[in-house]
Parts: structure tokens; C-alpha cells; sequence
């Protein structure tokens, strides 16, 4: 896996349906390197820290295939890196083949990869089309987030080196499809006890995923 782009931007006030808004979605390219710590690159912040942000989303990657797609459903629409709100543009496979708890060297730095992104309306903003959230939802490509395990600088073409991986290997994607299935199967539980023992994965997905067991019985089909 490849850096492709480093992007980044700090929070911006825009008006969106007659109200000010504060978001950081609005990134772009930097040359050379740059200084990449615990909490987000240099030069780069989250307006809202109670959803964005924070040791486990530190950075945001975005894998560079799936601008081809949307190049497609959004045709004649300028998409210059960067414009769905990540850190990394990365070179590399789909979400179905990240696995969580990944850990990779780039640059001086290694990350390891926490969980996959949740699209808030922002996007829509980013977009200028409310639509454009429930679209980027259904299509599934969602990206991926990295905590940092040591700082250090990084830079477009950077190689993210994968040096170690959970033995639980669950793939990126699955907490997407389990957040989005409405009555879980006996397998999906099967999978959520998997999740449960990444480490890398943040308490907020692991608190999520026990009380969705709780309440729900695993169909027999």
C-alpha cells in the first residue's frame, strides 16, 4: 500500500441550510513531509472531537479505487484528492481486505488500523447534496481509520509496510455490514465475538456490538 496524496485542513465555518457550521472536512494536499502524532497530522483538526477525531481516528485513509467509482456515479463532478475528507489518499486494496488491527510502517511512523468511517451529514455539506451521505453509505466504500503507535513524519509516496496482523482477522468491511444488518444470524454473532478481541478496535464499537447481542436473537436460518 502506497500514499498517494497527505492531506489536511483545519476547521472551517461554512453555511449549510441557513446555519453556520464548523467542520474540518475540507483537506487538501501538502508536499514533503510532515509531522504525524498522536492525535492528527500537522497542520490538521476536527471541528466536532465528540465524533471526529480522537487516538482512534487520528488519521482517515481512503483507498484511491474507489475514486474511480465515484468518478463514475458522479460524472462531470471534479474529485481532486482529498475530497471526502481524508488524511491518506492510499494506493492499496478495499476495506474488505484491511483487516482491523493491522499495523503498518509509513515513513518514520507505524499506525494500526482501529475501525472503518461513518459518513455524517458533513459530507453532504462537502458535497452540497444531503444525498450524498445515504450514496456514499450504500456504496459501501467507506474508507478506514489509523491510530498512531509511533509518531513520526510522513509523505506522499511513503509505503505503508503491513508488519503485523490480529489473528482474529476481520476485515473493515464487516463492521460496516454489521451496522447495517438489521436482524443478525448466528454467523454474525460469531463475528462480532471476533471483534470484541481486537484490541485495535475503540470501546465504542465493542459497547455497540454487546448491546446489539443483548437485544437481538440470532435468527436459525
Amino acid at each position: 500500500m502506497k500514499l498517494i496524496s497527505v492531506n489536511v485542513g483545519m476547521p472551517r465555518e461554512v453555511t449549510w441550510h441557513g446555519t453556520r457550521v464548523s467542520t474540518g472536512i475540507f483537506k487538501t494536499p501538502v508536499q514533503g513531509r510532515i509531522a504525524l502524532r498522536k492525535l492528527n497530522l500537522e497542520g490538521d483538526g476536527q471541528a466536532d472531537l465528540s465524533v471526529h477525531g480522537g487516538e482512534y481516528k487520528a488519521v482517515y485513509c481512503y483507498p484511491l479505487v474507489h475514486y474511480e467509482y465515484w468518478k463514475h456515479e458522479l460524472p462531470g463532478r471534479e474529485l481532486p484528492l482529498g475530497m471526502f475528507g481524508e488524511n491518506f489518499t492510499v494506493d492499496g486494496p478495499p476495506e474488505s481486505e484491511i483487516f482491523l488491527g493491522d499495523r503498518y510502517t509509513v515513513g518514520s511512523a507505524e499506525v494500526v488500523v482501529t475501525q472503518p468511517r461513518l459518513p455524517c451529514y458533513k459530507l453532504g455539506i462537502k458535497f452540497g447534496s444531503d444525498e450524498m451521505v445515504k450514496r456514499f453509505f450504500n456504496a459501501g466504500r467507506m474508507g478506514f481509520y489509523l491510530s498512531v503507535a509511533r509518531e513520526g513524519e510522513v509523505g506522499f509516496g511513503d509505503e505503508m509496510t503491513l508488519t503485523a496482523s490480529d489473528p482474529n482477522m476481520v476485515p473493515v468491511s464487516e463492521i460496516v455490514r454489521l451496522y447495517a444488518t438489521k436482524h443478525y444470524a448466528r454467523e454474525d454473532t460469531a463475528v462480532m465475538d471476533r471483534i470484541l478481541q481486537v484490541e485495535a478496535v475503540p470501546e465504542s464499537w465493542k459497547g455497540y456490538f454487546r448491546d446489539r447481542v443483548s437485544r437481538d436473537v440470532p435468527s436459525q436460518l
